[in-house]
């Protein structure tokens, strides 16, 4: 017979009925102990095959009324000693494989979640408040300990890289093997910066994990959650300058006109022509150059100011542009170009949290100027009728900081709809 048989044959009696739940209760005993025979075990309603196996091991007896049965740790491997010439450690390893040290496993799974969020930390966005945000709540949900068990905390890394190209300085790399293929402005393909940050083109693709850890950021950034609905999250993507799709990333807008012989500049020619509403796209305003002709440019938030201009000014309203919303790519590239040629932007949005950061964002990013964004506009829509509480995290107002306190004293929005009038006779005046 061969030493395996023989193993096999002499443990026959720790298969046994009475043998199965005190050696599995040993083994996870052991295990998260990293092997210290030190203690007791129990076994809670014992079998009678139960009760004889433990009066054995400790010769001891236990009447047949025992709810709970005890054995120490050194008395069972005594006795596996004694009788099979192997202790305790050694016989569970023969009958079920190795034990794991879960200390030890412990300790590495840690050395490699704080070596995972040094490197975060080493990050030129780590003095941003959002960023550092962003990485306490993925340590502290457990985010961060499940890339590490399935082995994936590089995509920490990856998602940093893809958020210092977002959100940083993107005219700082450190060589040119670090910079992302070049695109024109407000235009960077997901599969492009996946590849660029990954070597996988498909790394970002919705649902994986590297596009939940980004997206999460960049909600943290915007102080809002990460979208549940597919429109949404295309949306924060391309607040970030990112771009899922250049055909469903599209900007409305009003009598912009334009310079150019392009297709794309006679088909806005010929609707400020007409005071028509018109869609671009961000690949046309990639494929042929748009510079609009406007040198004064409105830009609001809601459709319903570009459909009542559009109804009751037609083409003697000024060139409006409408983000739906928080801006699309499409839209940051149109008025990009515009500023660039020397356009001014009027800039103004919802009286809300989010409206304040979108203004916010459009004067840092393209000079524009708050269009009845006022402490005093806002009091003066907000006695006009009802509305509803402010919601999200508090954003402020650097144009007008006496807006922000009021919006907060009075804990109501003012949708930009309440100030048609006044916005129509802005528009009016050119």
């Amino acid at each position: 017979m061969s030493t395996e048989g023989r193993e096999h044959h002499e443990y026959d009696e720790l298969r046994g009925a009475g043998w199965t739940r005190l050696l599995a209760a040993a083994r996870r005993r052991l295990e998260r102990t990293g092997g210290v025979l030190d203690g007791d075990i129990g076994l809670a309603r014992p079998s009678e095959a139960e009760r004889r196996t433990v009066i054995g091991i400790t010769g001891r007896y236990r009447p047949e009324t025992a709810q709970r049965l005890a054995v120490p740790l050194r008395d069972l491997d005594a006795y596996l000693d004694d009788r099979y010439g192997t202790g305790l450690l050694a016989a569970l390893g023969r009958l079920h494989g190795p034990l794991r040290d879960r200390p030890a496993e412990r300790a590495d799974e840690d050395a490699r979640r704080e070596q995972a969020l040094k490197s975060a930390h080493s990050s030129r966005l780590a003095g941003q408040g959002w960023f550092a945000a962003w990485l306490e709540r993925i340590a502290a949900d457990g985010t961060l300990t499940r890339l590490v068990r399935r082995g994936d905390a590089p995509l920490l890394d990856a998602a940093v890289r893809v958020l210092e190209r977002l959100t940083g300085d993107r005219d700082r790399f450190p060589g040119d093997q670090d910079r992302p293929p070049a695109h024109p402005v407000g235009v960077l393909p997901l599969p492009v910066l996946a590849e660029w940050a990954t070597g996988d083109t498909k790394a970002l693709v919705p649902g994986s994990p590297l596009e939940q850890l980004v997206l999460r950021a960049l909600a943290q950034r915007t102080g809002g959650d990460v979208p549940r609905v597919r429109a949404g999250r295309r949306a924060l993507w391309e607040s970030a300058g990112a771009i899922a799709d250049d055909l469903a990333s599209q900007v409305l807008v009003l009598n912009i006109g334009a310079e150019g012989d392009a297709v794309v500049c006679d088909w806005l020619r010929d609707a400020a022509d007409f005071g028509i509403p018109f869609r671009l796209t961000l690949h046309q305003l990639a494929t042929d150059p748009v510079v609009p002709a406007a040198r004064t440019i409105f830009v609001c938030e809601n459709p319903a100011v570009l459909r009542a201009a559009a109804g009751e000014l037609q083409d003697t309203s000024a060139a409006l542009v409408c983000t739906e919303g928080v801006a699309s790519a499409a839209c940051h590239k149109l008025l990009g170009d515009a500023v660039r040629a020397g356009a001014l932007l009027h800039w103004r949005a919802d009286f809300d949290w989010a409206g304040l950061r979108i203004t916010a964002g459009a004067v840092a990013r393209h000079g524009a100027r708050p269009w009845r964004m006022t402490a005093a506009d806002y009091a003066a829509a907000l006695g006009r009728g009802e509305s509803t509480p402010l919601a999200g995290p508090p954003a402020a107002s650097p144009w007008d900081p006496e807006l922000a306190r009021a919006m907060e004293e009075s804990g109501s929005t003012v949708m930009e709809e309440r100030l048609l009038p006044a916005l129509l006779s802005d528009l009016t005046r050119t």
